[in-house]
């Protein structure tokens, strides 16, 4: 008898990939974000306007060490991540690197996916040299921390609010969390 495995992987995006980074994007936000955010914010999110802008930033990368790494299910993107230098004014420039996005789309979640995803991120910033990784979420998302603190991920007491119009309308609170990529 023959066991099946699934066809599941992470590789590097490619700028063909832009549209289906989008629309996970966009599921996975108005799925995470619908008792954070208003409503009216989350359904004025326009999937292809998020696409040109993932499709520039694939295409043109600012530098070698910022990469998007899809998470893959047949050929399918289901879900994704975003890495780089961390940007943070406390940051080491040499040491810390950062995940800047990190979702799954909301019909592919609890099979292992995401587990995929972050190791990938987690290799990827170790192989550029970094030895300390953080990342932002809002603080009430707790899928996500919860997430991240099983995989040893802690907050590191850092936190900020977003303005997300510039107005005040709209505030998010923000926490970081942060891991050692080294064996230390």
């Amino acid at each position: 008898m023959s066991e099946q495995t699934a066809d599941a992987n992470v590789r590097i995006a490619w700028a063909a990939d832009a549209p289906e980074v989008a629309r996970v994007q966009v599921r996975a936000w108005r799925q995470a974000y619908a008792d954070l955010l208003p409503a009216p914010v989350l359904e004025s999110i326009d999937e292809s306007a998020f696409a040109e802008q993932w499709r520039r930033s694939l295409a043109r990368p600012p530098d070698a060490r910022h990469r998007v790494l899809v998470a893959l299910e047949h050929g399918t993107v289901i879900g994704f991540a975003s890495t780089g230098p961390a940007d943070d004014p406390d940051a080491d420039a040499v040491s810390d690197g950062a995940i800047t996005a990190f979702h799954i789309d909301p019909d592919h979640t609890r099979k292992g996916h995401g587990s995929r995803l972050l190791q990938a991120c987690v290799d990827t910033l170790a192989a550029d040299g970094f030895t300390r990784a953080v990342t932002w979420l809002f603080s009430a998302d707790d899928v996500l921390r919860g997430f991240l603190t099983e995989t040893g991920w802690e907050p590191d007491g850092a936190h900020r609010e977003l303005d997300l119009h510039g107005d005040g309308a709209i505030r998010v609170k923000e926490i970081r969390l942060h891991c050692s990529l080294t064996d230390d």
